[in-house]
């Protein structure tokens, strides 16, 4: 159906009631924007706080890296869970939306962010207080949302992806 169909919130798709690339009065970029800032608010968060935690405690690059990842996904996760557990959706299920809607995001989002702070010379040994660290940061979060926001853009519009948590904290 591409971008003809609407979710329904469970992964199913109607016929439209509305133009194409349009979800509930919201344009389908717009939706994959909010999902991709969504996303990338929790997963930077996690990323900039392993990073922080690696560098000041002298860990290497790939220490430094996975904490960073599992910190990333934790709080990337979070950012979806903790509201759909308030709409009153139980634990399981709650899981599942936040494993479904946000999982394939932050995946790119971490390699991208990650892969670009391996090639820049010198960004994973820069210091806390240099302008090389944040800057590094703050382009490579960036580049990553970049990255991610087609995929969004695509699950959303099949149905997938954050659309399966929209309904239940929009």
């Amino acid at each position: 159906m591409g971008d003809k169909g609407t979710a329904t919130g469970h992964g199913q798709h109607n016929e439209p009631t509305h133009a194409p690339g349009r979800h509930d009065g919201v344009s389908l970029n717009r939706l994959a924007l909010s999902a991709t800032v969504h996303c990338l608010t929790g997963c930077g968060i996690g990323e900039v706080l392993g990073m922080v935690i690696g560098t000041a405690l002298g860990w290497g690059n790939a220490a430094t890296i996975v904490l960073a990842v599992v910190l990333a996904f934790l709080f990337g996760y979070s950012f979806t869970l903790v509201p759909l557990l308030r709409s009153a959706l139980g634990l399981g299920k709650s899981l599942r939306i936040a494993l479904a809607a946000d999982t394939a995001s932050i995946t790119i989002m971490e390699i991208v962010d990650n892969l670009i702070l391996l090639v820049i010379p010198g960004a994973m040994g820069a210091p806390l207080n240099s302008l090389l660290f944040w800057s590094s940061m703050a382009l490579a979060l960036a580049v990553a949302g970049a990255a991610a926001f087609p995929v969004n853009r695509w699950l959303i519009a099949r149905g997938r992806g954050h659309a399966l948590a929209h309904d239940h904290h929009a």
